[in-house]
């Protein structure tokens, strides 16, 4: 991607000048992305061992698991880098790098959280179809839809971005390559074409949270009708865990990208920024295996395979 620019190198918002609490800061990021990689790993481990979880809700989870793992791989272990050695800068196709990969995954996860709301849909108001409708051939495809999607906004945003010539300095003001913060070193009117891209993607966003809304509308509507109460509280153990997970990221998401220029500031933006993409890859496991007793089983057996294995 030419730039007409001469920027070699970027360089990232750090969280603190003080050495002491940028060491800290590293012990929290590396706390955090273990208990990611495992979290998620434990679930890829799970849906592909366990022949029972091999249905389409752990099929699209073990999706969603894969996403969160690439998603925090791409933002915290430079931010980890760059805190231990105390340094903020990035490659001019480093930062390339994180956008498109940032974009693609983040894109790709909302795919799949609205196709999920989809599978409980149909598994709650529609169950006598679900055979049909949800076949392997189909969740194949609709994961494939997902992925190409996600891959081609990417695409579009990293080229749209990175065209651009840049004379406003080289400091980007978070620290992993955000396109709203590139955006902001632009000196040309070109801008508006990926401004448009992104309220265009922006506008997908929302009418996949629509759908996503109206879905659950109807399920608990059928949920609350259900005669018997270990059916209601099997339905909402599988649904709770999904909603809870779409609210955290469209919430931050949302706030990062539409807050009004009046609250903004370097702090508020870091931890919004934080918040939207560091903490649900590293929650979403807890919530997911937290009311799943098929899930919490399989992990188990994993531990005990491991244990019995090595004695």
């Amino acid at each position: 991607m030419p730039n007409s620019s001469s920027v070699s190198e970027f360089l990232l918002l750090a969280f603190t000048d003080k050495r002491e609490l940028q060491l800290l800061h590293f012990g929290l990021f590396l706390g955090i992305y273990l208990a990611a990689l495992l979290g998620n790993g434990l679930i890829v481990t799970a849906v592909a061992c366990d022949h029972r979880l091999h249905t389409p809700m752990y099929f699209f989870l073990l999706n969603l698991a894969l996403l969160d793992l690439g998603c925090i791989s791409t933002t915290l272990p430079k931010a980890m880098a760059n805190a231990l050695w105390n340094t903020r800068a990035i490659s001019y196709q480093g930062c390339a790098a994180q956008v498109f990969l940032f974009v693609s995954l983040a894109g790709t996860e909302f795919s799949f959280l609205t196709i999920m709301s989809y599978d409980r849909y149909v598994a709650i108001c529609k169950p006598l179809h679900y055979g049909s409708l949800l076949g392997s051939r189909a969740c194949v495809q609709m994961a494939a839809a997902a992925w190409g999607s996600g891959f081609l906004s990417a695409v579009l945003h990293t080229a749209t971005t990175f065209s651009l010539p840049l004379c406003q300095g080289n400091a980007v003001d978070q620290f992993f390559c955000e396109i709203p913060q590139i955006l902001k070193l632009s000196c040309s009117d070109a801008y508006l074409r990926e401004v448009g891209a992104l309220v265009f993607t922006l506008l997908l966003v929302f009418l996949c949270f629509v759908y996503i809304v109206v879905s659950y509308v109807q399920i608990f509507r059928v949920v609350l009708r259900m005669p018997s109460e270990q059916g209601r509280h099997k339905a909402f153990s599988t649904c709770l865990p999904h909603l809870a997970v779409v609210s955290m990221t469209v919430s931050t998401g949302l706030f990062a990208y539409l807050k009004p220029p009046s609250i903004t500031s370097q702090s508020l933006d870091l931890v919004v920024s934080f918040l939207y993409s560091v903490v649900p890859p590293a929650v979403n496991p807890v919530i997911y295996s937290m009311r799943n007793q098929e899930l919490k089983y399989a992990v188990r057996k994993i531990f005990l395979y491991k244990l019995l294995h090595h004695q």
